[in-house]
């Protein structure tokens, strides 16, 4: 089978299209011809060396394909299924509150899903929605899980909340799909007037551009009639907490996802504990929080938001387009 390898110290230069041989499973495991697979800002981190991997490692969180074989002692899949992968093959449900739970990470910890063929614990995967394609299905299980679990069940929201959503990334398009789809208002920011307009047709409906306001805080206690939204999806970091911390609302909640603008940073510590607002970190989900996020999307019908599609072999070109920061949703890779 083709798969990408990441060759030591990383870097998008240090991928290299090789043959590998396949595995036949083991007793909890399956093997799955995996027919696509989806971009996310680790994968990125993974491919430039930001974040070291062993030598030689198959990157790649995301995966969706179909089931070619089954080990003797699975019993939730079988030969012909569509699956797609869990970012967290050892979080089964409940809580976070072991490491190994938010070990073993695809493409990180473990060789990940740019092959054609994965064999990996039966645990590791999850039957994909009704109707979606391989691409869809592959966009969902770090960005879309991600937030699903920032909105429904860190934040619990319910309709007539005001959620804020950050510019136009696979997590903030999911945040904005979920919390409209739950009765939700949403504002959304951006610093393009295209991608607003991107994201005004998907349903946001209050728009933000954080060039023309830098202040976006007090922006959004001004469309909000100073009362400040119920719950802020934070993916920039400490670049933007402060200005999400400015625009809770009382007993409001942040979900913290991603460090975009930076790893480290002030945070206005005495508004925070005033408003009694909650900051919650929020590191993808459980395998029990996807199955419950399919259930819903059979239910409603939510579709990704697929900017571009990649061959395996061009998935550095993939990260390139991922890097200039000009695409709207996901990037995905199709084999």
């Amino acid at each position: 089978m083709r798969a990408v390898k990441l060759k030591s110290p990383g870097g998008l230069d240090n991928l290299e299209l090789v043959e590998v041989e396949n595995t036949e499973p083991q007793s909890t495991e399956i093997r799955v011809r995996n027919h696509a697979s989806s971009l996310n800002f680790h994968d990125y981190v993974v491919a430039c060396g930001l974040l070291p991997v062993d030598d030689g490692r198959i990157p790649m969180s995301d995966g969706a394909g179909v089931v070619e074989a089954v080990g003797a002692g699975v019993t939730d899949f079988q030969v012909g299924d569509r699956v797609m992968s869990c970012f967290f093959p050892h979080w089964p449900d409940g809580p976070a509150d072991t490491l190994a739970k938010i070990g073993g990470i695809p493409g990180d910890n473990v060789d990940g899903f740019a092959a054609e063929i994965v064999t990996m614990s039966a645990a590791a995967f999850t039957h994909m929605p009704e109707g979606y394609t391989f691409e869809e299905a592959a966009t969902l299980p770090c960005a879309a899980a991600t937030a699903w679990r920032a909105l429904m069940v860190e934040a619990r929201v319910k309709s007539g909340d005001t959620v804020l959503v950050q510019g136009s990334g696979g997590v903030s398009v999911f945040a904005l799909q979920f919390a409209k789809a739950a009765g939700c208002h949403v504002i959304a920011t951006s610093s393009s007037d295209v991608k607003l307009e991107k994201l005004e047709a998907l349903g946001a409906d209050q728009l933000i551009n954080y060039r023309e306001h830098e202040n976006w805080g007090d922006r959004t206690l001004e469309m909000t009639e100073g009362k400040g939204v119920d719950v802020i999806v934070e993916v920039g970091g400490s670049g933007t907490l402060a200005q999400s911390v400015r625009g809770i609302a009382m007993s409001g909640h942040i979900s913290m996802i991603g460090v975009l603008t930076g790893f480290e940073g002030s945070l206005p510590t005495a508004e925070l504990f005033q408003k009694n607002a909650v900051i919650s970190g929020i590191t993808v989900g459980s395998r029990a929080n996807q199955q419950d996020m399919v259930k819903a999307i059979n239910t409603i019908g939510l579709k990704p938001v697929i900017d571009r599609s990649f061959g395996l072999e061009a998935l550095a070109d993939a990260f390139r387009v991922q890097e200039s920061q000009q695409h709207f949703g996901k990037i995905c890779l199709k084999f």
